[in-house]
């Protein structure tokens, strides 16, 4: 026999893979599809609409529910609760139940609560406890009711000197993200007030096209979210704090802009998502290229196969 089934669960599905392992009080319905090499705990339940990746781990106590699509990977921790629709109604069940999607490699934390129709991405980290009503983005770390980022998995921190005139120097220069740099401007500081300069031939690693300006962006909100196949950005934070995670698909780093002087040029192909901005935080980027939208790469995924295909760096591997 390629599965196991406990002599006290049940399995009313033909489509287990080999190696799967489906514990007491366990009940599979008729349609699901299971993969190969899950755990299936002690009191889980799946509909006949759930489609179940290879290497997937459920915790007892959890129900996965018709619409759920859970890719490879996955881990799901005891009694995490998900939802189908988003209108409910005794004995009226609505003609299609929405999709919510858990991409390859993301852990549901126990007892966190995951309404319909979302996406938690690839490699995403929902905290125990956690209510989640927005999708998450590919390998954020999410918690709290409503859950909302704190954090990105494997995004190691710039680190900044405790003393400021080291930090003015010292923290500068390339990162260890492939072609993103931390650069200084030229700051000037008197009793009449500050003034920073940015000359656009020797301090911009391009010739500038376009600049735009972010601002009056909740913190729990998240920009960016996209890799460009040629242009290039620099960004400064003129007022207030952003953090800005850079990933080139085999190094992720954290970096928080808040001072004028300090700038960070992100070359294409490059995964870039800005979060936690403060109140009062406005971000002014420059551009290399007029706005193009067949230049932006806007899936996690499809950046992946891009770099990869293109000659660019190796795939980030799994960090969950």
């Amino acid at each position: 026999m390629s599965h196991y089934v406990h002599p006290q669960g049940i399995c009313e599905t033909s489509t287990v893979g080999e190696g799967t392992t489906i514990w007491a009080f366990a009940h599979v319905l008729p349609g699901a599809r299971i993969g190969s090499d899950c755990n299936l705990n002690d009191h889980v339940f799946v509909e006949g609409d759930v489609v179940v990746g290879h290497r997937v781990t459920v915790k007892s106590g959890v129900q996965l529910w018709n619409g759920l699509r859970v890719e490879d990977d996955v881990f799901i921790g005891p009694n995490a609760t998900f939802t189908n629709d988003p209108f409910p109604r005794s004995k009226q069940p609505p003609e299609r139940f929405s999709t919510t999607v858990l991409q390859k490699g993301a852990s549901i934390g126990a007892n966190a609560t995951v309404l319909c129709g979302l996406t938690v991405g690839q490699g995403a980290m929902v905290g125990a406890g956690s209510v989640v009503l927005r999708s998450v983005p590919p390998f954020a770390i999410v918690v709290g009711n409503p859950a909302r980022i704190v954090g990105y998995v494997g995004a190691s921190r710039s680190a900044e000197p405790a003393n400021e005139e080291s930090r003015s120097e010292s923290s500068v220069g390339p990162l260890g993200v492939d072609g993103v740099h931390l650069q200084s401007l030229h700051g000037v500081a008197d009793m009449r007030g500050d003034l920073v300069v940015g000359d656009l031939g020797p301090d911009f690693p391009f010739e500038v096209k376009r600049f735009f300006t972010v601002f009056n962006v909740p913190s729990r909100e998240v920009r960016g979210e996209h890799a460009h196949r040629t242009c290039h950005q620099f960004l400064v934070c003129l007022r207030g704090s952003v953090s800005v995670v850079v990933d080139d698909g085999k190094a992720r780093e954290e970096v928080t802009l808040d001072r004028p002087d300090r700038g960070l040029h992100i070359p294409p192909r490059i995964w870039a998502v800005q979060y936690h901005y403060s109140n009062d935080a406005m971000l002014m980027v420059f551009a290399s290229e007029a706005y193009d939208p067949d230049d932006y790469i806007r899936d996690y995924a499809e950046f992946q196969e891009f770099v990869t295909a293109t000659d660019g760096p190796a795939v980030l591997a799994d960090p969950v």
